[in-house]
C-alpha cells in the first residue's frame, strides 16, 4: 500500500504543477489578447487532481478570480478530492 500512496501523490503534485503552469500561460495569453486556454480544459485539469494548482495560480497570477465559477467551483473540486484522499488511501 505504501507505493501506491506515493504514486497517488507524484501523480496529485505533477497534476498540480501542470495546472499552475496551465494557470500561468492562460493569463499570459489574456493579456497577449491571444487565442486562450478553454475553462472547460481548466475545469477538467481541477477534475483530474490538480485544483489546488488552478487555485494557486487565481491567485498568484489574479486569474478568473472575480469568475464566480472558478471562485465557489474550484474550493469545492478540492474539498472533494480531498476527501476522497482521505477515505480511499
Amino acid at each position: 500500500m505504501f507505493v501506491l500512496e506515493q504514486l497517488v501523490l507524484a501523480y496529485i503534485g505533477l497534476a498540480n504543477l501542470f495546472s499552475f503552469g496551465i494557470m500561468g500561460i492562460d493569463k499570459r495569453k489574456a493579456v497577449k489578447g491571444i487565442y486562450r486556454i478553454s475553462e472547460k480544459f481548466l475545469f477538467t485539469c481541477a477534475f483530474a487532481g490538480g485544483s489546488a494548482g488552478i487555485l494557486a495560480g487565481m491567485y498568484v497570477f489574479r486569474h478568473k478570480v472575480c469568475r464566480w465559477k472558478f471562485k465557489l467551483g474550484i474550493p469545492v473540486i478540492l474539498v472533494l478530492e480531498i476527501y476522497l484522499y482521505m477515505k480511499f488511501i
